[in-house]
């Protein structure tokens, strides 16, 4: 084992020893509506919360789609209206035409690669597009909820050179607090991220680079309602 070896493992037994072995409570959110209801999704049924109270936010009654486009445009990312699922695979080879290696765990994508746990991390290394599915969206930042059983192996969200995400807009919450607020089942996920558009850093000029850390792109494609 070499230095480097040994200090990783040094550093991640300290933080494996360190873990709570008693269940804590999250922290309470000041949220002032949530719905539990069966949408198909984590289950929101859309009054507007504090949203409303931000300029250019959708009020009360109104679509939460056109606002959470607009947030993951800003954050790089893009969305795509489509029908329905059955569309994917050719809209996905349409963007990129390019691609030689496509995983997926959609049943759309039949010609995609298919995973399962037993797949390693390290056999996704050239995997160029990854197509998943989210149940949930947030408008105020623009981003999806993606767990361990949507990816099936989580490195997929990272390791992906273009990563495509169907959501069906009924699953968009409009804020953070709301998908914080009893929406998420925490527990039940071992592994969970928000993605709010593509991998991006900036140096001091101020020059954003798109794919340094994860996904160079981040497709959206939201279904027609």
């Amino acid at each position: 084992m070499n230095p480097q070896q040994i200090a990783r493992t040094t550093i991640l037994n300290a933080v494996r020893k360190a873990l709570p072995t008693q269940k804590i409570d999250l922290p309470a959110v000041p949220v002032e509506q949530k719905h539990l209801g069966a949408t198909g999704g984590f289950g929101y049924r859309g009054n507007l919360s504090s949203l409303e109270k931000i300029e250019g936010a959708p009020q009360p009654g109104e679509s939460l789609t056109p606002y959470f486009e607009r947030q993951l445009a800003r954050m790089g990312g893009r969305s795509l209206t489509i029908n329905t699922a059955a569309e994917i695979p050719d809209k996905v080879r349409e963007l990129f035409p390019a691609a030689r290696r496509i995983c997926s765990v959609i049943p759309e994508m039949s010609d995609a690669k298919p995973l399962s746990q037993a797949t390693s991390s390290r056999s996704l290394a050239d995997v160029d597009v990854a197509v998943v599915r989210s149940h949930l969206g947030v408008a105020e930042a623009g981003a999806v909820w993606l767990t361990d059983l949507d990816l099936i192996v989580p490195a997929l969200g990272v390791l992906t050179q273009h990563l495509v995400v169907l959501l069906d807009p009924k699953d968009i919450v409009p804020t953070l607090h709301e998908a914080y607020g009893g929406i998420i089942p925490f527990d039940k996920y071992p592994y969970g991220v928000f993605m709010a558009g593509p991998s991006a850093t900036g140096d001091i000029e101020g020059v954003i680079i798109h794919g340094a850390q994860g996904a160079r792109t981040l497709t959206v494609f939201l279904l027609a309602t």
